[in-house]
């Protein structure tokens, strides 16, 4: 056991260490960006500069969530720091949503305040912008499955991609033709591209903070299963949550009769193995008797 905790605790240590020499690229990538913006007036490069800034901190934030997600659980925080990752997401995407409304804000107000922009700046920076984004996207592909803080920050440097893919191209049409409105019509569709991004994936992370059952789980389905189990007569208060993306527990009064109370640890156990087969790996059970919950109306309401 202590070995394979061991190996990854290790292939850990080196996840986040490939995280933090990101950040540190895109940062000075923002640096040289913000520069160059401002001085080729490019609201587009600017708008890709505060990108991959929000890019850098989304990372340290990662990289801070995933620390304290691997904390074992103490007497305060019982079921351990998992959520600390999906907080982190949380924190991630609405940041990034407040980073769209400034670039959007700006965009708009160039079209009526339109200003001359350097398109070589903007091709040379953009080109740069993109080799680091491509760089992030390529380190967080295969880190992002069943982590929804990692996939907020891939979806950030994928955005930022896209983006920069964008910027590039914008340089290339002022440089060719001169029409300086593409520069803030491109940060408009980062924009639009970033609120989709958000909208589909707040949601998901709200379901876990919210203690919802996991998506596609059928609560009374997973009644039927329990009561189907030999012993069982009855059950109800049935709880399902997410404690993160990959952890599901559930709660639930199991009515049995008397006379099986030396088969009770067994009914439990078998139980617990139906509930793993919806992926439900933690079950609470509590054990109750026909008279203890005789004329209550438990059938109208399954979960109350």
């Amino acid at each position: 056991m202590s070995r394979g905790h061991g190996h990854d605790h290790g292939v850990g240590e080196a996840s986040d260490r490939r995280i933090l020499a990101t950040v540190a690229l895109n940062v000075v990538l923002t640096v040289a960006q913000i520069v160059g913006g401002v001085l080729a007036g490019s609201v587009a490069l600017v708008a890709d500069a505060l990108h991959n800034l929000n890019d850098a901190m989304a990372l340290v934030i990662v990289w801070v969530s995933r620390r304290i997600s691997r904390r074992r659980p103490d007497r305060e925080r019982t079921f351990g720091y998992r959520r600390a990752q999906v907080i982190g997401a949380l924190v991630n995407l609405v940041a990034l949503a407040v980073v769209a409304l400034f670039l959007g804000y700006e965009s708009i107000l160039r079209f009526f305040e339109p200003r001359d922009v350097g398109g070589w700046t903007v091709i040379v920076l953009a080109g740069v912008a993109l080799v680091v984004d491509v760089g992030t996207v390529l380190l967080l592909i295969t880190m992002r499955k069943g982590n929804v803080n990692v996939r907020a920050a891939f979806v950030h440097n994928l955005a930022d991609a896209l983006a920069s893919v964008a910027v590039l191209l914008g340089g290339v049409a002022i440089v060719l033709w001169g029409v300086n409105w593409v520069d803030p019509l491109l940060s408009l569709g980062i924009v639009a591209y970033i609120f989709w991004q958000v909208a589909k994936m707040l949601p998901e992370t709200l379901r876990v903070l919210m203690e919802a059952a996991p998506p596609g789980l059928d609560v009374e389905e997973v009644a039927a299963a329990i009561v189907e189990v030999d012993g069982v007569q009855d059950v109800h208060h049935v709880h399902a949550w997410m404690l993160d993306e990959e952890h599901f527990a559930l709660e639930a009064h199991v009515v049995i009769a008397r006379r099986d109370v030396p088969r009770m640890e067994a009914i439990k156990a078998l139980v617990r193995q139906k509930m793993e087969a919806f992926g439900i790996g933690h079950s609470t059970l509590e054990v109750e008797f026909p008279e203890a919950v005789r004329g209550e109306d438990h059938d109208a309401s399954l979960i109350a």
